[in-house]
């Protein structure tokens, strides 16, 4: 394979425009190569910024491309499993959104056409890409706060008046569980090294599509809380208790964007340590990391299997509160 790793977008999605395409066009390693997107229009707002993307009118003529070596998957969530494992037998390394699946147990055909194809598929699970994250894992770990007892997480935003969008059909694999459910518990996941027990969740409902979720569990001795939902005004947070002291991420999903990345670290006796990360995009590390596994066979950071242990919690969610 070339050096560079050559990119196509499967779909004209408004977070792929705004994100996750300039963030391939500017990494390292990284070639946005092309789009595919059946409303032509759409394309002009990539090109404004990559004015040598090539468009194809299917997702199938892209994923087919010789000229592509990886497809990154923005489309609604039912669709990603499919796509997924079209592109991996088409010998396409895989970058699709979160969650990569509606359930666990679609894992199993997500794994075997990854392990037949040879190539990299993984769930664009970006926060695990930005130091914030490890920083906090390596406190934990080093007992900078004791014996980690209690994590509770905050992730709402209101999308109301937004009754086009995915998110709000159920079929489409809508709901904030999925949506923004994954970032809390996929980061206690990440820190603790850990699965969940014990699930109990008290979810709310519209038109049968999740907004609400009031989520509980148990890592190991580690009690765990989360809110997360569609209609509240925009709040994330993420707090790690100890027996001698706590950490918390002041904007641990969106950093930059919702609020200066910090870790702040606060201990018994001492005046708050604060740790500020205010330069870097993850979606562009996110990519970096992808291309250097692709090329180098660097590990990657969030495999498949990791976004398994995610989503069977995801699961246990609906399921406890059913």
């Amino acid at each position: 394979m070339d050096e560079v790793v050559r990119w196509g977008v499967l779909g004209a999605a408004k977070f792929a425009r705004e994100h996750m395409a300039p963030a391939i066009h500017s990494a390292r390693g990284a070639e946005l190569t092309a789009l595919a997107t059946r409303t032509p229009g759409k394309a002009e707002d990539f090109q404004a910024f990559c004015p040598s993307l090539r468009v194809h009118d299917s997702y199938d003529a892209l994923v087919d491309d010789p000229d592509i070596d990886a497809v990154y998957i923005p489309l609604a969530t039912h669709l990603h499993v499919e796509w997924s494992i079209r592109a991996l037998k088409a010998g396409k390394h895989v970058l699709c959104e979160k969650p990569i699946a509606m359930a666990e147990r679609e894992f199993d055909d997500l794994i075997a056409a990854r392990d037949a194809s040879g190539c990299l598929a993984a769930e664009a699970y970006m926060i695990v890409h930005h130091p914030q994250w490890p920083r906090v894992r390596d406190l934990v770990a080093a007992g900078e706060i004791g014996e980690l007892r209690h994590i509770q997480g905050f992730f709402t935003y209101n999308n109301e008046s937004d009754s086009a969008n995915f998110r709000q059909v159920a079929e489409y694999g809508g709901g904030g569980v999925r949506d923004i459910g994954v970032y809390p518990v996929g980061a206690a996941r990440f820190v603790t090294g850990l699965d969940p027990e014990k699930i109990a969740a008290r979810v709310q409902y519209e038109g049968g599509v999740d907004t609400f979720a009031d989520i509980n569990a148990r890592f190991g001795d580690v009690t765990f809380n989360a809110i997360v939902g569609m209609r509240l005004f925009r709040m994330q947070d993420m707090v790690f208790h100890g027996s001698r002291g706590l950490i918390r991420l002041t904007a641990p999903f969106n950093p930059g964007v919702f609020a200066e990345a910090q870790v702040r670290l606060q201990t018994e006796g001492g005046q708050a340590r604060i740790e500020r990360f205010p330069i870097g995009n993850q979606y562009q590390m996110q990519v970096e990391a992808f291309c250097a596994s692709v090329r180098n066979g660097v590990p990657y950071p969030c495999p498949l299997e990791f976004s398994r242990g995610t989503q069977a919690v995801l699961d246990g969610i609906f399921n406890a509160s059913a």
